[in-house]
């Protein structure tokens, strides 16, 4: 089958450890499924992936991808939970929670074969495109706002970094929530187009807000993080699922302290908060932003397109 694959680390230009071609097709296993992928999305996670980072030398060739939306072999259409080993389900509970591509082959492939309890029905109102948008991104950005962070409608957050599939999914489900969105870049672009996925303001990095927020969505790291503490309320709350720019060289604890914010750290959400998010987004009509879908047999472009930063939402493959 074909399918993206890491061949080898490049930790300067990810792309160059990336392989598309012939992999063999995965097989049955007991309480796993087989499913036809008609669709997967990109992450981060898989720039890191192709720079060694969670993964040993002895574990090449692996298959990249967390996202996919398919049909399984007796035709139900499904999203895929790419959460393995956190509730046991398929590999049993001495397994340590990880992530597809990481110990079992991922999605960017025509096929991949999972624990059959990690399979969700796929709403008919989604196309698979934007079916395969939501198991990282879009369930991410729903637990850290109404798990993580508890924001409620009336209230304030800020998303740092528009451009990514996490960003545009948190702006976009806290506006579809009545929760007051701000939102940072420092591309005029992509400011524009916070706007239209629903933030009330979009400024550049370190802007000064019209008031401090209830709960920040920070992912890049040090390069927004000193913001994030000034512009969160005392009290508040500055949920963490990722630092892309790298760790901040200071915490900032005094302020953190003083202020009494709360720094809660996530990772993803569990499989029934991936059906929640996937009927929120029917119920409240809204769809992630598809940058652009491209063939799995050029994923080389789509990576580099990612590894840019210059997409606006979800870059997106189909077999």
């Amino acid at each position: 089958m074909l399918a993206a694959y890491v061949s080898r680390f490049s930790p300067a230009s990810p792309v160059d450890g990336l392989s598309v071609g012939d992999r063999p097709a995965p097989t049955g296993r007991k309480n796993w499924t087989i499913v036809t992928v008609r669709a997967a999305s990109l992450n981060h996670h898989d720039l890191w992936s192709l720079r060694g980072v969670g993964l040993r030398p002895e574990q090449l060739p692996v298959v990249l991808g967390t996202d996919a939306a398919g049909m399984t072999e007796d035709g139900q259409e499904v999203v895929v939970h790419a959460v393995i080993g956190a509730d046991g389900h398929g590999v049993g509970p001495g397994e340590t929670r990880t992530l597809l591509s990481e110990k079992y082959d991922g999605t960017l492939a025509e096929q991949v074969v999972v624990p059959t309890h990690n399979l969700v029905p796929k709403p008919p109102d989604l196309t698979f495109e934007e079916a395969a948008c939501v198991p990282t991104a879009w369930l991410t950005a729903y637990r850290m706002l109404f798990r993580t962070a508890g924001l409620k409608p009336g209230q304030s957050v800020l998303v740092q970094g528009v451009g990514g599939g996490l960003a545009s999914a948190a702006i976009t489900l806290a506006a579809a929530a009545g929760i007051e969105v701000f939102a940072t870049s420092r591309s005029g672009a992509k400011r524009t187009a916070a706007l239209a996925l629903g933030a009330s303001h979009a400024v550049e990095p370190g802007g000064r807000l019209p008031h401090r927020v209830d709960a920040v969505i920070e992912s890049v790291g040090a390069a927004t993080w000193s913001h994030s503490v000034r512009s969160v309320r005392p009290g508040g709350v500055i949920a963490v699922a990722g630092a892309t720019s790298g760790d901040p060289t200071a915490a900032e604890l005094t302020r953190i302290f003083f202020n009494e914010i709360t720094v809660a750290g996530t990772t993803m959400g569990s499989r029934d908060e991936l059906a929640d998010v996937l009927a929120f987004m029917v119920r409240a009509d809204i769809r992630p932003r598809i940058d652009r879908s491209m063939h799995l047999a050029d994923a080389a472009a789509a990576i580099t397109r990612l590894a840019s930063g210059e997409h606006i939402g979800k870059i997106v493959l189909t077999p």
